[in-house]
């Protein structure tokens, strides 16, 4: 998102946490009402263009949402009204802060009962299972497979060893990929997760297990560089042949031997 959508999104957000910390266990609840509002945008041009256009009038588009969503949570139909009266950069900006404040939504039950650490555990276990499952991780973005029928995958994957926050999100995720893949989706949530803990995630990929003397190292590191606790969530990959290729949000820091072999081979190219 660029500056206005971006200060669009966290005014609205400002205003919704309050309503999320009340809702408790109902809060998923308005969690999924929201991704049905991004469905339906998704679903329909011409409505996604209406509501994100900053030339029509914000309560016009907010009475258009309060028919839209006539049966859906009063507190559903005042964050959506709040989003469509604020200006965004594009229209695919609206439907992506919906879709944010969705999982936010569902994250905050998680909060509220005191589980959101399982969560995260959870989906980077996921993600990790997934690895090396290049056909599994096509199919669950495939359009060619019908939405439902991505999220009942999930289910069979999942096969009820998680709870319940993280099954309605792993199964979002592949109902509605929304133009992204799927891992790369978790990695947005885990994300998010990281921001409702005031922490960054740093996803390490090494080709062994990393001691527990060296986790605490390099999350000292970390910690140093960015200012703020770090989690960290560690792959083994074999075919990294030495040091560590460190993600930090869209940052990378890739001190692995493979890199380095094809920097070489880049530089005697060239």
């Amino acid at each position: 998102m660029r500056g206005t959508s971006r200060a669009s999104l966290a005014a609205v957000e400002e205003r919704f946490e309050p309503v999320l910390a009340a809702a408790g266990a109902q809060a998923s609840d308005l969690g999924e009402q929201l991704f049905a509002l991004v469905d339906a945008l998704d679903s329909s041009g011409s409505l996604r263009r209406v509501l994100g256009d900053p030339s029509i009038d914000g309560e016009a588009k907010a009475e258009l949402v309060a028919r839209l969503l006539s049966s859906a949570d009063p507190r559903v139909v005042a964050v959506a009204q709040d989003a469509v009266r604020q200006r965004w950069s594009a229209d695919a900006d609206l439907g992506d802060a919906l879709e944010r404040l969705g999982f936010s939504a569902v994250l905050a039950r998680a909060e509220n009962d005191g589980t959101l650490a399982g969560v995260e555990d959870e989906l980077f276990r996921l993600t990790r299972a997934l690895a090396g499952q290049r056909e599994v991780r096509r199919t669950l973005f495939d359009a060619a497979f019908p939405g439902a029928a991505r999220a009942d995958l999930v289910d069979r994957i999942l096969a009820g060893r998680a709870s319940e926050v993280t099954a309605i999100i792993a199964r979002r995720a592949a109902f509605a990929p929304r133009g992204r893949r799927y891992v790369a989706t978790l990695g947005r949530i885990a994300d998010l997760i990281a921001e409702r803990r005031s922490r960054e995630v740093a996803t390490v990929t090494s080709a062994t297990e990393l001691s527990a003397p060296q986790r605490d190292r390099l999350a000292q590191i970390l910690h140093q560089a960015y200012g703020r606790d770090v989690q960290l969530n560690v792959i083994v990959d074999p075919h990294v042949l030495g040091g560590l290729r460190i993600q930090v949000g869209a940052q990378v820091v890739d001190s692995t031997v493979l890199s380095r072999l094809a920097d070489a081979r880049r530089r005697l190219a060239g």
